[in-house]
């Protein structure tokens, strides 16, 4: 591995067309490679519109197995481009069982494997439980041909206990495909705040685990089911160890996200912020309750 790895997060508007969705993914991620990007990262569930908006049993048909369509077209163009692609996708595991799953692909086109989004939300127009079963693959790390990551997704941006152990298992750069934005009736109110508790806790996440955190969402006004819908907000980012942001996308704009990882930033950030050598991990047994009396 290299000491320095380009990234790309693919911010992009989706549309109602499955086929069209992917073919434009496919297209940004090849205009990503020829940008320099090594690994590239898609948002949450791009193939379609962000169908949780409401719970409509019709919306099933949306998902597919892993390996599958839209795996075997991302594989052949991982190889092409010689890259590592992280995707989001509807998985269909069994009639009935359903996840939201993020699969790693390595640069030579194999599927080196997959996460399933462990923390699933149940808000207004959030309706993800009725879709999907929670992740049982616990947290994970690959050791690609491009470096050293992990993925979680969306929901799960909000968890520290994710982060950490993500990182504990060997990850040294987080990616978060995500689909977040603002309710019409909130945003004049509270759209600021929610968007700046979003950016923060995750460069929290960096801090912490002294690692890269990698976050790609969607943009553009979706309301698959009627009603006011969801802006999505955009902003995808990339934030170093210290959690500077180094890399940003706009809040309205399909653009490519490029960012420059160093591995040895790593290294000496951990060093001097020593955070993994201190914890208490004999202090901790309460972190596994739902409360603590």
């Amino acid at each position: 591995m290299k000491e320095k790895t380009q990234i790309a997060l693919v911010q992009m508007r989706c549309g109602p067309e499955p086929d069209t969705n992917l073919a434009h993914a496919l297209e940004l991620i090849g205009v990503a490679a020829k940008n320099g990007a090594q690994i590239v990262c898609l948002p949450e569930l791009f193939r379609s519109q962000y169908f949780c908006q409401s719970e409509n049993h019709d919306n099933f048909s949306l998902a597919e197995s892993i390996p599958g369509p839209s795996t075997e077209a991302l594989t052949k163009l991982a190889r092409e481009k010689s890259i590592v692609i992280v995707a989001s996708l509807f998985e269909k595991r069994a009639a009935g069982v359903y996840h939201n799953t993020a699969v790693v692909i390595d640069a030579d086109g194999n599927i080196l494997g997959k996460y399933r989004k462990m923390h699933i939300p149940d808000d207004p127009s959030y309706y993800e439980k009725f879709y999907f079963t929670p992740g049982d693959l616990g947290f994970q790390s690959w050791k690609t041909t491009r470096g050293n990551l992990g993925v979680c997704v969306c929901w799960d941006q909000w968890y520290p206990e994710a982060a950490r152990l993500t990182a504990l298992r060997g990850a040294e750069i987080i990616f978060y495909p995500t689909a977040i934005g603002w309710h019409a009736s909130e945003k004049k109110e509270f759209g600021k705040a929610q968007h700046s508790a979003w950016e923060t806790i995750q460069r929290s996440h960096a801090i912490a685990n002294g690692c890269y955190i990698a976050v790609a969402n969607r943009i553009g006004h979706e309301a698959p089911a009627g009603g006011d819908g969801i802006e999505f907000w955009g902003q995808s980012f990339v934030c170093g160890p210290d959690g500077e942001i180094i890399a940003k996308g706009s809040v309205d704009r399909e653009e490519i996200v490029m960012a420059e990882i160093d591995w040895s930033v790593i290294n000496r950030h951990r060093t001097h912020w020593p955070f993994l050598r201190d914890r208490r991990v004999d202090a901790y047994a309460g972190i596994q309750q739902r409360l603590i009396d």
